[in-house]
C-alpha cells in the first residue's frame, strides 16, 4: 500500500525568524492522523533567517539528525562539540539521558534552510553521543546512499535505533531501485525538485508512505534531491 501526503498539507508554523513545515505533528501543530511514521517521530523543513537561531535547550532519549540544504548550522551542545554544519553533512546527536545545545545561523545576509529529522532510540537511557559526517554530491549522484544506520554501515552515522536513512540526487535519466522489506516501512520525502517514485509524481515536501511494498523505483528526477527512510513498524 501506498499512501501520498502534499506537501501543503504539513503543518507550518512561522515565527518571523523561524519558519518551519511539520510533516507530523510538532509543538502547536497536532494532527492526530500524522503523530508520526513507525519510529519516525519528526521532520521538520526549518528556514532560520539571518543572525537568529535556536538558543540553548535540552533534548533525552531521541535520535536527531539534521541535514542542512543552503547556508549553515552553527551547533554548540554540552558535550563539548561546537562547529558549523554545511550542505553534504549528517549530524546525529543521540540525546540519551539528556544533552543541551544551540543552533545558529551567524550569516548576515542568508537564511539556514535544513530539515530537522528525530527518530526514537531502541530504548531510553543511552549515554548521549554525537557524530557528523560529509557525503558529497557525487556519492548521491543517481543512487541512494545510506547515510545512517544501526551498524555504521558503508561509512553511515551510526543510530541506537531500528532505522536506517538514505539519499539521492536524481536528474534526468538518473533512476534507482531499492528491494524492500514488506514487514517494514518505507517512507520517501522528495526535499527539493521533482521526482517519479514507484510511477507517483512528487513535487518539494512532498512524501510517500510504503507498507507490504517490496520495491522501491526512483526515475524522471528534475533536479530532485530524496531522502529514504527504512523504519521497524
Amino acid at each position: 500500500m501506498i499512501t501520498i501526503r502534499k506537501s501543503s498539507d504539513r503543518g507550518l508554523a512561522d515565527h518571523g525568524w523561524l519558519k518551519s513545515f511539520h510533516s507530523f505533528s510538532f509543538a502547536d501543530y497536532h494532527d492526530p492522523a500524522h503523530m508520526g511514521v513507525g519510529n519516525l517521530r519528526v521532520i521538520n523543513e526549518d528556514r532560520i533567517a539571518a543572525g537568529t537561531g535556536f538558543g540553548t535547550h535540552g533534548h533525552r532519549d531521541m535520535e536527531i539528525i539534521s541535514y542542512v540544504l543552503d547556508g549553515a548550522l552553527a551547533h554548540r551542545d554540552s558535550m563539548g562539540n561546537d562547529g558549523a554544519i554545511l550542505p553534504g553533512d549528517v549530524q546525529r546527536m543521540s540525546a540519551g539521558t539528556g544533552v543541551r545545545h544551540s543552533e545558529f545561523n551567524h550569516a548576515k545576509d542568508q537564511a539556514t534552510h535544513f530539515l530537522q529529522i528525530w527518530i526514537l532510540p531502541d530504548r531510553a537511557g543511552f549515554a548521549p553521543s554525537y557524530e557528523q559526517k560529509h557525503f558529497d554530491a557525487a556519492a548521491k549522484r543517481g543512487r541512494l546512499a545510506l547515510l545512517a544506520a544501526p551498524d555504521g554501515a558503508e561509512g553511515a552515522v551510526t543510530l541506537n535505533a531500528d532505522a536506517r536513512l538514505r539519499a539521492g540526487l536524481f536528474d534526468g535519466d538518473e533512476a534507482a531501485e531499492l528491494a524492500l522489506d514488506p514487514t517494514r516501512i518505507t517512507y520517501v520525502h522528495l526535499v527539493r525538485g521533482e521526482l517519479e517514485v514507484n510511477a507517483l509524481p512528487l513535487e518539494a515536501g512532498d512524501a510517500l508512505t510504503l507498507t507490504a511494498e517490496t520495491r522501491l523505483q526512483l526515475r524522471q528526477g528534475r533536479d530532485a534531491e530524496v531522502l529514504v527512510f527504512d523504519l521497524a513498524s
